[in-house]
């Protein structure tokens, strides 16, 4: 049979076509960059291990330890360090410690008696019954308080999101939180429930999970995938133009003009939204998915900071820092990555990994690389105590991150399946569709491989013994 094409060689197409390369489904993988895995890359130098994208991966599907297994990666895998439990909000100007279980929440004066009151009510206050889609602000403020929003949400949605809580869809940007609403009436008594159902489905809930990576980064995951598909991939390969006839479909580069010398099967989209905007679809030049391009993608840079560990004060005992928009700081974030993993940096020092920009300060992230040291340097004095010159730098700037599942945002989603109806053999799949983490695209991998081997089941593109 004639090969799957899969545009897109970030973590989604990689794992669509390492499921291939396990069924044995012919294949071809077109990515326009130099090299694979999009924004997941990994620096080594000078003694320290720098991530320029995620830090981390979790395990929330059996799937994805199946994928780890299944690419001999086991012993490589490594664990968050479990003494480093901590999570610190800046409050105040200072990184404060929140409370992690419901004995701790009450107990604490991280929050005020109010916040608490409006926890210990929440299961009582039903469902929400308007018309209007909700924001995440309104739907927080709503069952949990205005402080909660201020002091928990609004820094966890940056340090996931780089995004608004006002802006971000609750239904479209946390799924998982909308649904327990609607299902339980209650955003506790879903957890309740939801354990239980998650136990059955053999799945773990993103804030049960055990954060890990490998021993050299996430980098070893792309080089493992890449190794194994090499022979059906190509690299700065601009497909521009697809079409399709009754004997499969045609690619056009618009790196060398020309048509790809193969005809495929099926085309499976993996791209970002911006990039699919523009892509022809058919003969007459028509975009389609040009509605996409109105997605928001906010620029974030990425800065690893290597110091001495005399040269910073805090004591690092945890996960990393998150920074309220009320606290009026440079940046969205920290996290204490040689704290979490062994090999990070040199014996004696520390690296941390913060991000500026975002939705909040989208004008950071654009800023020259010396003014970006400075306005973190800032930051990390205040907080951390740090003090001295960085022993190590490693900045990576996305003009466009991560796409923001705002209010609104079932046109994107409807346009996608409406493109998929009226282009059989066509599928989407990706970040923009399938949720922003790092699990969320491996997993879109998984089902864009189920969807599309269902597909040429159903019209006998593929043979009885799947080859």
């Amino acid at each position: 049979m004639k090969p799957v094409a899969i545009i897109g060689g970030g973590i989604t197409g990689l794992t669509t076509a390492y499921q291939f390369h396990k069924k044995k489904i012919p294949f071809h993988l077109y990515e326009s960059g130099s090299r694979l895995g999009g924004v997941i890359e990994t620096v080594e130098r000078d003694g320290y291990l720098a991530e320029c994208g995620p830090n981390t991966l979790l395990e929330t599907s059996s799937e994805i330890t199946r994928l780890i297994e299944g690419l001999n990666l086991t012993e490589r895998r490594c664990y968050a360090d479990p003494e480093m439990k901590n999570r610190f909000i800046t409050r105040n100007g200072r990184p404060v410690s929140i409370p992690l279980s419901p004995i701790a929440f009450f107990t604490s004066s991280f929050f005020s008696v109010y916040t608490k009151w409006r926890l210990m009510i929440e299961p009582f206050l039903g469902r929400y019954s308007g018309d209007k889609e909700e924001s995440l602000a309104d739907f927080v403020k709503r069952r949990l308080g205005n402080e909660f929003l201020d002091y928990a949400i609004n820094p966890l949605v940056g340090g996931v999101y780089a995004g608004n809580p006002e802006e971000l869809s609750v239904k479209h940007g946390f799924p998982k939180l909308y649904a327990l609403e609607q299902k339980y009436g209650s955003l506790i008594r879903g957890q309740i429930n939801g354990t239980r159902e998650r136990k059955r489905k053999g799945t773990v809930s993103k804030q049960d999970v055990k954060m890990m990576t490998f021993d050299k980064g996430l980098q070893v995951l792309i080089d493992a995938i890449a190794n194994r598909i090499k022979e059906h991939t190509d690299n700065s390969t601009t497909i521009s133009r697809l079409e399709s006839d009754p004997d499969g479909w045609e690619l056009f580069s618009s790196t060398t003009k020309e048509s790809i010398p193969r005809k495929h099967s099926a085309v499976l989209l993996t791209a970002p939204a911006f990039t699919m905007a523009k892509m022809e679809i058919g003969t007459s030049g028509d975009t389609p998915l040009k509605e996409l391009s109105e997605i928001t993608y906010p620029p974030v840079s990425s800065v690893a900071l290597g110091f001495r560990r005399e040269d910073v004060g805090h004591s690092l005992n945890g996960f990393g820092v998150l920074n309220p928009e009320k606290e009026n700081l440079n940046t969205l974030g920290t996290i204490f990555s040689s704290s979490l993993f062994p090999n990070r940096a040199p014996e004696g020092h520390v690296l941390l990994t913060s991000y500026m920009g975002g939705s909040r300060s989208p004008d950071l992230a654009l800023k020259p690389e010396n003014e970006k040291i400075d306005l973190l340097l800032n930051d990390l004095k205040k907080l951390l105590h740090v003090s001295g010159k960085p022993t190590f730098i490693n900045i990576r700037d996305y003009e466009k991150a991560i796409p923001q599942y705002v209010i609104g945002y079932d046109r994107f989603k409807n346009r996608m399946d409406q493109v998929e109806k009226q282009q059989p053999g066509l599928f989407i799949a990706g970040n923009c569709r399938n949720g922003i983490s790092l699990s969320d695209s491996i997993m879109s991998g998984y089902s864009s491989a189920d969807r599309i081997e269902k597909s040429l089941n159903e019209t006998n593109i593929l043979k009885p013994t799947g080859v």
